[in-house]
């Protein structure tokens, strides 16, 4: 048995694309078992031999959502029940990670039931990449690492080779990575455009102020998601009301839910960079305001180095 032979790839249908890419890098072949019977129900049967050997199952939980998670659940207990030695669940995109707290009365904290679903269902490992907050990876007692589209987005924007950069989040929850991106870039300040965020309505958000100074410079908006675009959007208008030479954008997840591509395209933002942790429509690729970098190189490392046993901090957490 070859090295390669050691780990089998499976994924389902929320990004069969990118795990390709990453089987691609890895030199192997990537087992697509999900298929759905005429009432739509889903079924999963795995081609190859699992016995003794770790399975790597990459699944973002895109919309559909539930679907997506469905068939994540299902292919991780078929893979255990198949004698894998472990089984490693590789979620690019974490569905319903922005519910992971207690934010009003008799409401769930549907990214922990998530998570306990995952682990439930026989997953030994979660690898993320960007959640939306990192306490999370502690709603299981299993291990849960998480890496940063940083490290992909990263080379992409500095072929701008912008000057009088000043990073902006878009809230306060942003400011650790606005801080990051100011560190990597040599960036001369950082800014915060302050928002209201009512909790009773979904999407919805207004910004009120902003601390910083952005007259005359490039600005470089970073969040971890782009949904439907509102808050981006109104904090890019914001500060080119505050006098910004130029606006840029940069997420990992490009969501691009309602008309949050038309809000985008009728916006002050230059140039938005997102990740392929989504699959992303043909309206969005063609877009000449949107950029889309792979993920595929960095998670096919961080399953090496699962595989390896190396450090997954050491140099691919930027």
């Amino acid at each position: 048995m070859s090295k390669n032979d050691e780990f089998v790839l499976l994924t389902g249908s929320a990004n069969p694309k990118l795990a390709r890419e990453i089987g691609k890098i890895l030199g192997v072949a990537v087992d697509e078992p999900v298929s759905v019977f005429a009432d739509s129900e889903i079924r999963v049967r795995i081609t190859p031999n699992l016995r003794r050997r770790m399975v790597f199952v990459i699944q973002p939980t895109s919309t559909p959502v539930n679907d997506h998670v469905m068939e994540l659940l299902f292919m991780i207990d078929a893979a255990k029940r198949a004698s894998a030695s472990e089984v490693v669940a590789i979620i690019p995109y974490y569905g319903y990670s922005r519910q992971d707290r207690k934010e009003m009365s008799r409401v769930p904290i549907s990214s922990s039931v998530v998570a306990s679903s995952i682990v439930n269902a026989g997953a030994d490992r979660i690898l993320t990449l960007d959640i939306h907050s990192e306490q999370q990876e502690g709603f299981i007692t299993k291990p849960w690492d998480n890496v940063y589209g940083s490290y992909s987005i990263l080379p992409e924007l500095k072929k701008r080779k912008l000057t009088n950069l000043v990073v902006a989040a878009p809230d306060k929850g942003g400011m650790l990575r606005a801080t990051g991106y100011a560190k990597l870039l040599g960036a001369e300040s950082i800014a915060l455009v302050y928002k209201k965020r009512d909790i009773m309505l979904n999407n919805v958000s207004k910004t009120l102020a902003m601390i910083g100074n952005v007259k005359d410079k490039n600005v470089l908006i970073v969040d971890d998601m782009i949904d439907t675009a509102g808050t981006i959007v109104n904090a890019a208008d914001y500060i080119y009301n505050k006098g910004a030479k130029s606006i840029r954008v940069v997420a990992t997840h490009g969501i691009f839910s309602s008309d949050a591509l038309d809000r985008i395209n009728k916006s002050h933002v230059e140039e938005m960079i997102v990740t392929d942790s989504i699959v992303q429509k043909p309206e969005v690729i063609n877009s000449p305001k949107i950029t889309v970098v792979s993920v595929a190189p960095l998670l096919a490392e961080a399953i090496k180095r699962i595989k390896t046993g190396e450090s997954i901090s050491r140099g691919l957490i930027l």
